[in-house]
């Protein structure tokens, strides 16, 4: 960005600024880094907040790749505190519970389809492993997501007791379990098979069923049960 660029964009029209044209226009008319810009609301003596989100933005190579990151990696990558990161990482996690309907009413999880719609927005980017619990109640509506576990999949990673701890304490009568392959391939692995075979036998000796594991990835998501490998692996 050239200086002139710079004091250009300093010298910007009120109306023309990302939250003047935010309450003109709504927000789909704004670009990414007008959101941003939004979201962060000042900049400093030295730039704009609309120049510190193109700078964000470039610094973590594009907006999809910012979703990834979590509150330290952004901080240290786009060159910004701890503050301004966490006030991004809030909007996004927001905007992905809005997009998988994890707001309001609770939804009710009848195909692995509608498990996947509501993991994806929030796991597909994710640089780690996680493991999460969608607990569920007698009629299939969602109760709660829980992440019990981060890091590299393996039978003493995830335990049974994380993993019903939580479903108990929302008495929940059913769980689909999940976890995502930062590789981007959902393919299960024989890890997976073993973790999935573990908490299906902890689930019938408990009395709370474990009716599908999906493997989310980059594009697309592997459920169990729809391919046949709950069976097998129980």
């Amino acid at each position: 960005m050239t200086e002139d660029t710079i004091k250009g964009m300093k010298a910007m029209p009120i109306a023309e600024r990302p939250t003047e044209r935010l309450f003109s226009l709504g927000p789909a008319a704004l670009s990414t880094a007008e959101l941003i810009a939004v979201v962060i609301r000042c900049g400093n003596r030295r730039e704009s907040a609309l120049e510190a989100a193109i700078r964000i933005i470039s610094g973590c190579g594009g907006q999809e790749r910012l979703a990834s990151l979590d509150v330290d990696e952004l901080s240290k990558t786009a060159g910004l505190g701890k503050v301004r990161a966490a006030q991004i990482k809030a909007a996004v996690e927001l905007g992905s519970r809005i997009a998988s309907g994890n707001l309001g009413e609770r939804p009710r999880i009848s195909v692995a389809v509608d498990a996947a719609a509501m993991l994806r927005p929030g796991m597909r980017h994710l640089r780690h492993e996680e493991f999460r619990v969608m607990m569920l109640d007698s009629k299939n509506r969602m109760l709660d997501i829980e992440t019990v576990s981060m890091g590299t999949l393996t039978a003493s990673l995830v335990h049974p007791r994380e993993v019903f701890r939580a479903a108990i304490a929302r008495n929940s009568a059913s769980l689909i379990v999940a976890h995502n392959h930062p590789s981007g391939d959902p393919t299960p692995s024989r890890e997976d098979m073993a973790v999935t075979a573990r908490l299906l036998e902890a689930g019938r000796l408990i009395g709370i069923e474990v009716i599908d594991h999906i493997v989310i990835g980059a594009d697309s998501y592997v459920s169990f049960k729809e391919t046949g490998i709950l069976g097998s692996a129980g």
